[in-house]
């Protein structure tokens, strides 16, 4: 284990949530992270109306050259956000035993990832979304050498990307694009030849403000 993980991990313990985010099933509720922190009262007026509990797993890997974070590439095939970046994760089922429970059988039904190898760490806060979605981001070290096998009606690639990139906040800037028929701003952290923007990237936002801010 490499020092910069070794002191995320130790910050991890201090700082993030034990239990799941409190109004995750409370639609109406305020919460201080979402698609309408950096946007108008256009876009929060969407946000207010999100009401779909949902759960994505940040899975960080103990790489022997330093942490990475595994990401997916969504199937171009999808009726909503086709070809995005995100974490694995999705709606919360009556099945469920909580969000940990949705995420880690999330992982598993879209790319393949045993739940048995990865470690949770804890919670971060509520994230609404445009798409009408709140989302408990659930943060996980995932032992390596773990095999994958992808849905490819859900997820079209999967890769990692350095956990020490996405905690520099002087690779996080915000950009611009058309939605619903106006601007709206969001967090971009493009790497390599991926753009990782939007919901994924204002959630890495919130880890790295939760770790280090």
């Amino acid at each position: 284990m490499t020092t910069v993980l070794a002191d995320f991990l130790e910050r991890a313990r201090q700082r993030l949530r034990s239990d799941p985010p409190t109004a995750l099933h409370a639609p109406g509720d305020p919460a201080e992270h979402g698609d309408h922190f950096l946007n108008d009262a256009a876009v929060a007026a969407f946000v207010a109306n999100a009401s779909k509990p949902a759960a994505v797993l940040i899975p960080i890997i103990d790489r022997p050259e330093g942490a990475s974070v595994l990401l997916t590439e969504r199937a171009g095939s999808l009726r909503n956000h086709s070809g995005q970046i995100a974490f694995p994760g999705g709606r919360i089922d009556a099945g469920d035993d909580g969000p940990l429970s949705a995420a880690l059988r999330e992982a598993e039904e879209e790319i393949g990832l045993v739940r048995g190898l990865v470690r949770p760490l804890g919670y971060l806060d509520l994230y609404l979304t445009g798409s009408g979605y709140r989302i408990a981001p659930v943060v996980g070290l995932v032992t390596p050498g773990f095999p994958l096998s992808l849905n490819p009606a859900e997820v079209a690639d999967t890769f990692e990307c350095p956990l020490a990139f996405l905690m520099d906040p002087a690779n996080h800037r915000v950009e611009e694009r058309e939605w619903r028929g106006f601007r709206r701003r969001a967090f971009a952290m493009p790497w390599s030849d991926r753009n990782i923007w939007g919901v994924t990237a204002g959630i890495v936002r919130q880890l790295y403000d939760r770790i280090y801010g």
